[in-house]
């Protein structure tokens, strides 16, 4: 459980440095760039062991590793675009309620048993985290507005799929941050040529030093999800994706709350109550 642990704080940490990129006007998209770049670098420099990037080309996993790289960086303009067209509280319950996606593959390919606990569990985990996100009373869903929020749930969930999948059939044992390292390493490139495409190639040192602070823990997030994904940990995607989510969105309002005094309806903290039974049940039908 600590790799877990440790991903759910630092991916939370990653909204807060967002929030900081607003408050002292940093260029996101460009500090997004810097950040892969940055990622890249971690496990490149200090986790290769002697492999060079030649050795990293003729990897199994590379063709999954520059997938997942355009997805990271896809999926996050999407993101973007869905929390100005349709609103932030849109944006993350598209983004996390895309958990059921890993889910019902691992089950039907993996043949991961779902006990009623884990179930109820997780129906309570998609329940709590549209309770948390929500920002008004009557919150919904624009119909004229949904192909973006759909893109997004069908995006992020693609990704967590993708990593288990990666993770279960290619990757070897020392592996994880040269793979990390990959995918970020391709997302950069992809964000440079749609950074050059649009004209915005212009950066300072404040948006670098946005992006490197982004970067590191942004690379460890991904290091400590997938070694929770590995069998001697939890291994079980039907149990680590459901937390990971749920405690991500409850621990980022509770950061919001401390931190930038951000103000909670009713129904966001019932949703942190039902959060954390959802994953006491979840976390009690691994026994």
């Amino acid at each position: 459980m600590i790799y877990l642990a440790l991903s759910i704080v630092i991916s939370s940490s990653l909204f807060v440095i967002f929030k900081l990129f607003d408050k002292y006007q940093i260029h996101t998209f460009q500090a997004i760039i810097v950040n892969y770049f940055t990622a890249f670098c971690c496990g490149f420099f200090f986790y290769s062991n002697g492999i060079t990037l030649g050795d990293i080309v003729q990897r199994s996993w590379i063709p999954g590793a520059i997938g997942l790289g355009f997805l990271f960086i896809s999926i996050f303009m999407v993101m973007a675009t869905t929390a100005q067209r349709n609103g932030l509280s849109v944006a993350s319950v598209a983004s996390k309620m895309s958990v059921i996606i890993p889910v019902i593959f691992a089950v039907i390919v993996y043949q991961e048993h779902l006990s009623f606990l884990k179930i109820m569990g997780i129906l309570l985990a998609l329940l709590a985290v549209y309770l948390t996100t929500v920002k008004k009373d009557n919150a919904s869903f624009d119909r004229k507005k949904i192909v973006f929020p759909v893109l997004l749930f069908l995006g992020s969930g693609i990704i967590d799929t993708t990593i288990k999948y990666i993770e279960t059939k290619y990757l070897a044992e020392g592996e994880v941050p040269v793979f990390s390292a990959a995918v970020f390493g391709c997302a950069c490139i992809v964000g440079i040529i749609v950074a050059t495409f649009r004209g915005d190639i212009k950066i300072n040192g404040k948006t670098i030093l946005g992006g490197i602070a982004l970067g590191i823990p942004n690379f460890y997030s991904i290091i400590f999800l997938l070694k929770a994904l590995r069998p001697e940990n939890l291994g079980d995607s039907s149990t680590v994706f459901p937390i990971n989510n749920v405690a991500i969105v409850m621990l980022s309002t509770i950061i919001g709350i401390i931190i930038f005094k951000e103000k909670l309806i009713v129904k966001n903290w019932i949703g942190i109550g039902i959060a954390i039974i959802s994953i006491i049940m979840i976390s009690a039908s691994v026994q």
